[in-house]
């Protein structure tokens, strides 16, 4: 089968060229692609040593409490027939989470072995995590992998040159109506494929949305199956009406009430949390963004959750492929929140690897003026208010008093136009300017190279 390349390849490379490197842990939901990067990885080692902690458990006895790193690496060498030489064997550890020894283990790595390449995954890694708080902090450095970006679902078809092209566009510059054109076509695709790497790998060798819709459910089922496997005091049954209820809610404030009727909202939560844990599900939290770090300022019972996968969720709420293919800007854009989930997705994935990544949203308390930005950010060191839009339609009500209120200058707007800005004069602030950066929804992983406008007053 094809290796289509994904973002943390780099960084796994270089990773391994480092003079210094620390055990990596990739943590990330199921089948998200975690083993198969690392395979891909060993293919640039001398030799690859790949253990599965929970189809071959009798090795987890080679991870005793007291552990002796090197003893275990003569151990597994001999046991697998294969060398385990430092600078040439990439060791790969693969569903540690059923092994907490082999987990605390990490940390001797660095310690005793720190020239030996070291890597580790598991499918509901978090819940082991969870109950090793200090499990090896400073000596083991994790990276978090998510399902394929855009960017990565066209590098898949081969589509380079047009990542690049459209990386290269710019409000000065936008992109030439075609390109403009086909991209949002592809963004079509993507709403419906989605970003699981068999989802992906299907569409690519099918065409066809029926047998991708058929890799979803598989999916779906695989992860109903773990449900079991999850914390006893939450039902398997209750965690698929709270998973199908996130669908349900996307772009809104999550409700309790409406996800199982006459359930404690305690119930609910602990449902959302192990739904979190396993990254079928990301938090959204309301920030009063009153200044960096956002987190400093967030409201716990104001939270909207992203489902992890748009196309998984399009399966799931059996949203029928003509809805995405045929609607019109407007429609394709709004429709059920996707587009907005879409845009939340993306900034997740292109973030910073090494770091778990948050999501802000802002609301305004006041019942009687109800105001919301879709999501607000942190960028070169300002808070950045970005509001997901069809096309020039619609009012921006909350975003100039999102802008008004905090005294900020620039603003984005990201939807389905070509690249772009605007300035927009405040009458409700004495003719204050604000600044509007327009970033297509297909070019997020632009967002973090926008130089943004300087304020009048900064460029005295």
């Amino acid at each position: 089968m094809a290796y289509f390349n994904r973002h943390i390849d780099e960084h796994l490379r270089k990773w391994k060229d480092a003079p210094r490197h620390k055990p990596l842990l990739i943590r990330g939901a199921r089948q998200v692609g975690k083993s198969t990067a690392v395979r891909e990885l060993g293919k640039s080692f001398k030799y690859f040593i790949e253990i599965n902690l929970e189809k071959q458990p009798t090795l987890r006895e080679l991870f005793p409490e007291n552990i002796d790193v090197k003893k275990t690496c003569e151990k597994l060498s001999g046991t697998l027939a294969t060398p385990i030489i430092p600078g040439e064997t990439l060791l790969f550890i693969d569903e540690i989470q059923t092994s907490k020894e082999a987990i605390m283990a990490l940390r001797y790595f660095k310690e005793d072995y720190p020239e030996l390449h070291v890597i580790a995954a598991g499918s509901l890694l978090e819940f082991t995590l969870e109950e090793l708080p200090s499990f090896a902090v400073g000596r083991i450095r994790s990276l978090y992998m998510y399902p394929f970006s855009f960017d990565e679902f066209l590098m898949a078809q081969g589509l380079d040159l047009t990542i690049d092209f459209k990386k290269k566009a710019n409000r000065d510059e936008p992109l030439p109506q075609k390109a403009h054109t086909d991209l949002v076509e592809q963004l079509r695709s993507f709403y419906l494929v989605g970003g699981m790497p068999a989802a992906v790998t299907e569409w690519i060798e099918t065409r066809s949305y029926l047998e991708v819709a058929h890799v979803h459910h598989d999916i779906i089922d695989t992860y109903q199956d773990d449900f079991s496997r999850y914390r006893k005091r939450v039902s398997p049954v209750m965690l698929r009406q709270v998973l199908r209820s996130v669908a349900l809610q996307v772009g809104n404030k999550f409700v309790c009430a409406q996800a199982v009727p006459e359930t404690k909202s305690t119930f609910i939560k602990d449902a959302l949390h192990l739904l979190s844990l396993a990254g079928l599900v990301h938090p959204v939290v309301h920030t009063a963004a009153n200044g960096l770090p956002l987190g400093a300022e967030e409201n716990g019972s104001y939270t909207k959750y992203l489902f992890f996968d748009l196309g998984v969720m399009q399966t799931m709420l059996d949203i029928p492929a003509a809805d995405i293919l045929t609607a019109n800007e407007v429609d394709f854009v709004n429709k059920g929140g996707a587009s907005e989930m879409f845009a939340g997705l993306e900034m997740i994935k292109y973030s910073d690897c090494f770091t778990k990544a948050e999501s802000h949203y802002w609301q305004r308390p006041e019942k009687k003026s109800q105001a919301e930005v879709d999501y607000i950010c942190a960028h070169s060191g300002k808070v950045l208010p970005i509001e997901v839009k069809a096309s020039t339609q619609g009012g921006m009500q909350s975003l100039w008093i999102f802008l008004r209120e905090h005294k900020l200058y620039n603003a984005v707007r990201t939807s389905l136009e070509n690249f772009g800005q605007f300035y927009y004069y405040d009458k409700e602030a004495d003719g204050v300017e604000r600044h509007v950066e327009i970033i297509p929804l297909y070019a997020l992983s632009n967002l973090q190279g926008v130089q943004l406008v300087k304020a009048p007053a900064e460029q005295k």
